[in-house]
Formats: C-alpha cells, sequence, structure tokens
C-alpha cells in the first residue's frame, strides 16, 4: 500500500507529484505518460508564471523534464473505479490494482457530459472498463461509445467475446472492419432499462442490450468514487482541498472555475501538503 495516489496528469497533478515528492511521501502517479491533452493542445498560454506566451507542447515539455529530473515516473493507466478497504482505497485501473492511504484527484472535467442513464445504470450494464467486465458479456449483444480511434483496441478486445458490437462515436465517425461490430449512425442519447441495462436510444433508433460500454479519455470523478459529493459537475472541496470522503482530496479543473493551469498548480500544492497532513494524523 501507498501512502497516496495521485490521479491525472494536468497542471494539478504535476504539482501535486512534485509537492508530493519533495514532502518524501510514498506515492503513485497515475495518467497519460505524455500529460494531459489539455496541456499538449493549447495554442498560447499567457498567463502562467514564469513561462511567458508558451505553447502547451512547450509546456508539457518543462513538466516533464521537471519530473524526470526529480525521478519522478507515471504509471500510463485509465483509473475505471476508486473502492474503499480497510485503512484507504482501491484504484481499479484496467486489470491492475493498487492500494492507497490516500487519494489527489486531478482528473479534469469531461468534455462530454453523462448520457441519460448513464450513472444510473452504472455497474448495472454500464462499465468503463473493457478489460474489467467484458467477459461478463460472452456472447450477448452490447452497446460501445468511443470517443476516438484511441479506444479501438478495447472495441477489438470486446468483439472478442460478444456476439455483436454496436459501435457508436460520440465525437466523429470511426470505422471498425470486424465482421461482428456494426458502426451506428448517430450519437447515444440515452440507456434504457429496468433493474439492468435493456437497451440504448441511438439516432432514431432504439437498440436492444445486454450492456454498454463507455469508453472516454475522462470520468467524472463523481462516477469514480461513490459517495464523492459534487454539484454541476464540481467536486466540493474546502480551502484544503478535502472532499467529504476522509482521505480524499481534489484539485484543478475538476474542482471548478477558474480553468486556469495556475489555478491549478496552486491547488495541487495544496492537496499535496493536506496528504501530508492526514497522513501525519494517523501516526
Amino acid at each position: 500500500m501507498v501512502d497516496c495516489v495521485v490521479i491525472g496528469t494536468g497542471a494539478a497533478g504535476v504539482s501535486a507529484a512534485l509537492t508530493l515528492n519533495a514532502l518524501k511521501v510514498n506515492f503513485l502517479w497515475i495518467g497519460n505518460k505524455d500529460l494531459s491533452i489539455k496541456i499538449r493542445s493549447a495554442e498560447k498560454i499567457k498567463n502562467f508564471p514564469g513561462l511567458h506566451n508558451v505553447s502547451g507542447e512547450d509546456m508539457k515539455d518543462v513538466f516533464l523534464r521537471q519530473a524526470q529530473s526529480e525521478g519522478i515516473e507515471i504509471t500510463d493507466g485509465k483509473v475505471n473505479g476508486v473502492y474503499p478497504t480497510d485503512g484507504g482505497y482501491s484504484i481499479l485501473c484496467g486489470k491492475d490494482v493498487y492500494e492507497t492511504k490516500t487519494l489527489i484527484l486531478a482528473t479534469g472535467v469531461e468534455a462530454v457530459k453523462p448520457v441519460s442513464g448513464e450513472t444510473e445504470f452504472l455497474g448495472r450494464g454500464v462499465s468503463y472498463c473493457a478489460v474489467c467486465d467484458g467477459f461478463l458479456y460472452k456472447n450477448k449483444k452490447i452497446a460501445v461509445a468511443i470517443e476516438s480511434e484511441e479506444e479501438l483496441e478495447e472495441v477489438k478486445l470486446l468483439a472478442q467475446y460478444a456476439d455483436t458490437v454496436h459501435l457508436i462515436c460520440i465525437k466523429k465517425r470511426v470505422e471498425c472492419n470486424l465482421d461482428n461490430v456494426i458502426v451506428e449512425d448517430g450519437r447515444l442519447t440515452q440507456i434504457k432499462g429496468d433493474m439492468r441495462v435493456k437497451s440504448v436510444v441511438c439516432g432514431d433508433r432504439e437498440i436492444n442490450v445486454d450492456g454498454v460500454f463507455i469508453l472516454k479519455q475522462a470520468i467524472a470523478a463523481d462516477s469514480l468514487v461513490h459517495g464523492l459529493k459534487a454539484s454541476g459537475g464540481r467536486i466540493e472541496v474546502d480551502r484544503s482541498g478535502a472532499t467529504n470522503l476522509s482521505g480524499i482530496f481534489a484539485a484543478g479543473d475538476c474542482t471548478g472555475r477558474p480553468y486556469q493551469y495556475a489555478k491549478a498548480v496552486g491547488e495541487g500544492n495544496v492537496c499535496a501538503y493536506s496528504v501530508n497532513a492526514y497522513l501525519n494524523s494517523l501516526k
């Protein structure tokens, strides 16, 4: 078990990781090894102290060099769920499980809002993890919603289990040339069922399915962590970054506006100090 897990490699995650490292906290940092797409895709950043009029790519390079110079490594992966355990939390990341005493959520915000029924049927036919839950749908019909071609490997994995895969593209159309994959026109607008998922609404069609996989680059933090208090897509925190759940802190865009790198870095720093204080209180 580690002392802390930081989820997210945006500016808040970078700051939290650097500060935890300076405080000699034993931690694991999970996210994209090339850092957050929000950092990489920024055209110009004009209000970040010390990096005037810098591009997102340049900022990414600076952040990565600094982390690497401190010997900090990123565990490449996407977290699919967080579950309470005795003395901490279990972090489900694909087929891997990590145990931690504390957690810093630096997950950013979703570019796409949850569809009707997504949160309601989570764990009852809705899944965010192909590796974790694909085997449950052997010889069944499923819908899979993806954001981009990056998720096609997971689609191919699911196609090995399912009888039929109805592929729904959240943004632009993505092709998949597998015999049992049907690329649907239209967008996923609703997930329907009773005790479990029974169908999805895609465009003007309702398709009967046994389950739905929603494969996105980011998952809403309150979907990752059951019981996390959030409103309007924003995690509620106090000045220390503490959430309503003991040992869980949050920083950056996931805590609300302003969506600025400078604000995210400050909150990441504060959360790292709060984690250190919380760990000391357990001794």
